[in-house]
Order: structure tokens, then C-alpha cells, then sequence
């Protein structure tokens, strides 16, 4: 493992990669331009596959000699046959999906769990921010925009956390993140974290 690679590595990125065993056979969704995988491959030696939408993240992570194909997240995972992968991941991508409830049962059907990380827009800075200047706030951890393409649809933990008793997923382990720090799993978690990281099975 290189220093290098670590420090550029995003935060949540890093606390997913601490969730992976060696040799997993992983499978990144919206993977990017590859950072998670190529980190995975070179620290655990994971046979890691990725599906990116944009051709400038495929292009990125051919060149890093990643294994990756174009897709759109919204058709499914119909190439993949059931139990396929160790893990499958979604890091940072499902508030841009139209379906999510489709999306992680797809996840839950390929693979034997699905690790789940977004921006929570119910840390205290974005309310404030609400409150104060009447604009929709910009996430701490999803600097982007409301007008700025793909669309996001903001959620927070609590959100997430009743989606996820809504349609049936079990959530066997939570990570919160404010910054580059990890905070305790309390009551106070939607006020305090900036991102949030679901394992479910």
C-alpha cells in the first residue's frame, strides 16, 4: 500500500475499503474514475470489476487498468447472475438514482452485501444554512449545486434509515463521517454526520 494512495483516497472511500477482506470479489457501482478499486486491488487484492456511466470515469479507469464497462445504473445489473460478488458498492451515487428501492435489491441479488454512502444534507450546517439564507443548502461532503447536472435528490440518515425499514433491508452496520473523522453511531448522528455509510444484507 502506498502513502500516495491513501491520502487521495475520500474519506468514506477509505472507511468502505476498511470494510473489504482480502480476495473479495467486488463489484463498484458508479465507481468513478476507479480510486476504490484500484486502491482495493493493490491493498486486498480483490477481483474488483466497475460500472461508470460517464466516459470520462471509464476512460479513467481503463487507463488505470481496471476492469470496468459502461452502463446506466437504471436498467440493472441483468449481466450479472445471482450471488456474483462478495460486495457490491454505491458510494456516493444513490441520491442521483431514480429508483433506489430497484437499485439495492439489484445489489442484494448479485451480491452477498451492499455497502451503501452518501452525503447527509441533515447535518446542522445544511439546516442552518437553510434557515438562514432561505437557499437550498450544498452538502458538506456533495459540493455541488441544485442546478448542476445529474440532478440530486438530497436525502439525510433519518431518511435512509426509514427507506431501509420501508422495503425490508436489513442494516447490519453503520459508519458516520464528519470530514475526515469518524463519530459515535448516537442519537445525535443526523445532526453531526456529513456522510453517511450503510452495510446491509
Amino acid at each position: 500500500m502506498t502513502e500516495n494512495v491513501t491520502t487521495n483516497l475520500r474519506p468514506d472511500l477509505l472507511a468502505i475499503a476498511k470494510l473489504i477482506q482480502k480476495e473479495e470479489k467486488i463489484l463498484d457501482l458508479g465507481c468513478g474514475d476507479g480510486s476504490l478499486l484500484r486502491y482495493l486491488r493493490d491493498t486486498r487484492q480483490v477481483n474488483g470489476r466497475g460500472v461508470e456511466l460517464s466516459e470520462a470515469g471509464v476512460f479513467a479507469c481503463v487507463s488505470k487498468g481496471l476492469s470496468v464497462r459502461q452502463g446506466n445504473l437504471q436498467e440493472g445489473l441483468v449481466d450479472y447472475p445471482n450471488g456474483s460478488f462478495s460486495t457490491v458498492v454505491l458510494s456516493q451515487t444513490l441520491p442521483y438514482l431514480n429508483d433506489p428501492d430497484f437499485i439495492i435489491r439489484e445489489m442484494l441479488r448479485v451480491g452477498r452485501r451492499a455497502i451503501v454512502s452518501f452525503a447527509n444534507w441533515g447535518h446542522w450546517r445544511c439546516r442552518l444554512s437553510l434557515l438562514l439564507t432561505g437557499r437550498f443548502p450544498v452538502a458538506a461532503d456533495l459540493p455541488q449545486s441544485w442546478y448542476q447536472a445529474p440532478r440530486v435528490r438530497p436525502l439525510t440518515v433519518r431518511d435512509f434509515g426509514d427507506f431501509c425499514l420501508q422495503y425490508g433491508f436489513n442494516i447490519s452496520n453503520q459508519i458516520y463521517l464528519r470530514g475526515n473523522g469518524r463519530i459515535a453511531a448516537r442519537r445525535t448522528k443526523n445532526l453531526q454526520a456529513t456522510t453517511a455509510i450503510f452495510e446491509l444484507r
